[in-house]
Parts: structure tokens; C-alpha cells; sequence
């Protein structure tokens, strides 16, 4: 599996981005589960088959996974991302007509939150996977 694999990925400049590794393994895995339940499913179907998809390839990974959300240095609540692939990536399954901005500003949210790297957006809505990968400036 290679960078050809992944038609909309788009590396950076010096092709040496922050988990990379990482994000292809969860691409590829996202691609098997696709290929194999199919499309326009319920998205917790699609976080379960992830995690299955990450142990057979043995990838360390948290489902549903607590952390606590402060306001200005008080904690309010907790945030509980559907994963952590390879204890930085937050994965997101969605099933939405497309990827939009307010999808893109909850990941940047979450990154904050849990001061992880690097998030992947996976949309299971349609035949073809579609998937964005978020990275806070901070970390870029």
C-alpha cells in the first residue's frame, strides 16, 4: 500500500507528515471495511467494523475513549471520540452527503480537546470512501 493507493490524499510538500503511517494504515483499513459492508450504513456500524479492521491488522486503538472539556481551567464535561487509532489519530465515522467545514471545525475541536496530532474524517455515505485528514497548525 502506497500514497497511489489514496488518490485523495494530498501529502505535504516534503511528503513527511505527521502520522503518516498512521493515516494510511486507518485508510486502508476504512477501504476493507467499505469494501466489505458496503455503503449508507449506520456510523456505529462503521466504528465497530473499524475496530475490528485494527485488530486483525494490529493496530492499538480506544473506542469511546473520556476526556475531560475545560472552560478557562474548570472542567464542564467530558468529549468521547468514537476512536484513537495508534494513540493519536482521532478517527470519525460519519454517513453525511459530504464533508463540509462543520465537520472539519468539530475535528479541530476535538484535536483540542484531546491534544492529539492528527484527526481523520471517514465518510461511509457513498460507493467511493471519503476522507479528509485534519491537522491543528500547531502540529504542522
Amino acid at each position: 500500500m502506497d500514497a497511489s493507493d489514496f488518490p485523495n490524499l494530498r501529502p505535504s510538500r516534503n511528503d513527511d507528515f505527521i502520522c503518516k503511517a498512521e493515516t494510511h494504515a486507518i485508510i486502508g483499513c476504512a477501504f476493507e471495511v467499505l469494501n466489505e459492508l458496503g455503503h449508507g450504513l449506520n456510523e456505529k456500524l462503521y466504528e465497530n467494523a473499524l475496530t475490528l479492521e485494527f485488530k486483525r491488522h494490529g493496530m492499538a486503538f480506544d473506542q469511546q475513549r473520556r476526556f475531560e472539556v475545560l472552560y478557562k481551567g474548570e472542567p464542564i464535561g467530558e468529549f468521547i471520540p468514537d476512536l484513537i487509532a495508534g494513540g493519536q489519530v482521532v478517527v470519525d465515522a460519519k454517513t453525511i452527503d459530504r464533508i463540509t467545514d462543520h465537520e472539519r471545525g468539530q475535528m479541530l475541536n476535538y484535536l483540542r480537546i484531546t491534544k492529539l496530532p492528527v484527526g481523520l474524517l471517514l465518510n461511509f455515505k457513498h460507493a467511493k470512501l471519503e476522507f479528509e485528514r485534519i491537522v491543528l497548525s500547531k502540529h504542522r
